[in-house]
Order: C-alpha cells, then structure tokens, then sequence
C-alpha cells in the first residue's frame, strides 16, 4: 500500500470516527446492548420444528425419538430465550433501573411463561392449515400448506410473537415478524390479535397493524392493508386503538384498505378489491367499489359486451 493511499484511509477514518462523536442516535455505540438477530431468527426456527415435530429438524441435532428431539430444542431455545431476553428487557420503563438479577430472574420467569403458551400456539395453527385447506382448491393436501405457503409461515410468526408481546417483551416479537416480512411480503405487527381459523391467500403486500382485532374464520388476499387512518398524530397516538376490528367470517379480497380505530367489520361480509374503507360495515354486507368499469378494445365486426363491474354480483370472487 503506498504512503497516499494510507494516508488518504487514516484521514477518511478520522473524519467517520470525528462524525460519530456528535451525539446523534446513529452515533450511539451499544455492543451489547441489543438483541443478536441471527439468534432470534434461529429460536424461530426452532420454534418452528417443536410446533411442526414432523415436518422440519435440524441438522446440527442427531436425535432418534421425537422427545429427544424436543428436548434438545427446548434447552436451546430456554438458554438462547433468556439471554436475549435479558437484554431487550432494558428497553422497557418497568426494567429501566433493574439489577442484573432482577433482570435475569424476569427474563427466565417470561421465557418459561411464553413456552408454557407453545400448546396453544398449535391448537390455533391447526386451525389455519385447515382454514387454508378448506378456501383454496389449489391446496392438494396439508403437507403443500404447512411447506410451502408464506401465508401460513406469516401466521405462526405473528402468533408466537404476539406472546411475546403480550408478555411485554421489547424488540424480540418485532425481529420476528420483520423476519416473516422480509421473507413472504406479509407484515404483521405482532400486538395485532387473531382468532382461530386465519387464512391469508397469496399474501404479498399484506399490512396489519399494531392495534388490529381480527376474529374467527377469516380470509384475506393479497395487497390487503388493516391500517390506521391518519399517523399525523406521532408518538401521542401510542397505546390507543388505530386499526381497525374484523369480526368473525370476513373475507377480504386484494387491494381493499380499512382504516382506522372506531373501524368495525361486521360478521360475515364480504368486502370486495380495491375497497376503501373508513367507517364500520354492518352484518352481512357486501361491499364492492361504485361505479367501476370494465371497458374492452373491439372489432367493430364482433362486439364485445361493455360492463359495469358493480351489477355483477360474482367480480369480487375472482382473484
């Protein structure tokens, strides 16, 4: 390397380390102070295999029985759960002034509390692989669901974060879900609550907020968003409910948007694509979007039927 070039390095990593010290939050240096993502992302795995024991290992394991396989995963994830539990548990105002021990103490207490929420977890997993079997006539069988639908993986993500958020566990739920995210296009906030039988079809560009109430035997598709209605309000609207509520047997159909806290869908309506919704739908609806149009370029010769999208009581069916 020649005298220049180590010059011109010494003097760029001068400048970078001169830049850190100016107090800002991307100047803070915290080691060891945040969670490891790659261990958060492998206790999700791991939860993956003890929620499905016959459908996924782990290689670095050589087991012979389910229960030795459970086991093994089991001390992982307790000793790996603990530890970053330990460490996010500062980020919240109950822990901020916390000894170690109070800490280590709390976050044993937690991560046995959320594993004992593990039976649970399955109960309701199971009722969306049925959910999913049952709406989607491309489904052949469960094994395809359980292995290979994003809608599926998002949902356990959003279900075993949402103990954990429950149980007030700060950063951890969120590394999960924006791992789900990264991976399917689906973003749950893992505060959102779900009931049982939960299908999500295709899924990509899916958003469910924070404050998001979602009941039994619900379908949503693609490019759908459970959103809040306004954000100008910041930080002062924490804590309060934003996101809308979708009670029992709701099918959602892609690219419609509901919005807001005091938003209620009611039992069994159908909101159609493309929607806009901002105020709260009666029992049974069906709501579709007015006035669309479909208009088709023709041969003079053979015309083509012009349509309006709203008298056709099937449109929202197709996806």
């Amino acid at each position: 390397m020649s005298d220049n070039l180590h010059t011109k390095i010494t003097d760029l990593v001068k400048t970078l380390t001169d830049d850190y010290g100016k107090g800002r939050t991307i100047d803070e240096i915290k080691m060891f102070e945040y969670p490891d993502k790659e261990v958060v992302i492998d206790i999700l795995e791991k939860l993956k295999i003890v929620i499905y024991p016959g459908y996924y290992r782990n290689s670095n394991y050589r087991t012979y029985t389910v229960r030795n396989n459970v086991a093994i995963l089991i001390e992982d994830i307790i000793y790996n759960l603990i530890k970053q539990t330990s460490v996010v548990l500062r980020y919240s105002p109950e822990f901020a002034d916390s000894g170690e021990d109070e800490i280590a103490a709390a976050s044993e207490r937690i991560t046995f509390e959320f594993l004992g929420k593990l039976p649970k977890i399955r109960e309701y997993i199971e009722t969306d692989i049925q959910a999913a079997y049952d709406g989607d006539p491309a489904a052949y069988n469960k094994d395809e669901i359980i292995c290979t639908y994003p809608g599926l993986y998002a949902i356990l993500t959003a279900r075993i974060a949402h103990e954990l958020f429950v149980l007030g566990v700060p950063l951890i739920p969120r590394i999960m879900t924006e791992h789900a995210h990264s991976l399917t296009g689906i973003d749950i906030h893992p505060g959102t609550t779900i009931g049982k039988h939960f299908f999500i079809d295709h899924g990509t560009g899916i958003v469910i907020g924070e404050t998001t109430e979602i009941g039994n035997n619900v379908k949503i598709y693609q490019g759908v968003t459970l959103g809040a209605l306004s954000t100008r309000g910041g930080q002062n609207l924490r804590g309060r409910k934003r996101h809308p509520t979708i009670c029992d047997n709701v099918t959602i159909y892609s690219g419609a948007s509901i919005l807001g806290g005091d938003t209620v869908v009611g039992k069994d309506v159908v909101v159609g694509g493309n929607a806009f919704i901002t105020t709260s739908i009666p029992e049974g609806a069906k709501v579709s979007v007015k006035s669309q149009e479909l208009t088709y370029n023709y041969d003079s010769a053979n015309p083509v039927e012009r349509k309006d999208v709203e008298l056709d009581d099937a449109w929202f069916y197709m996806i």
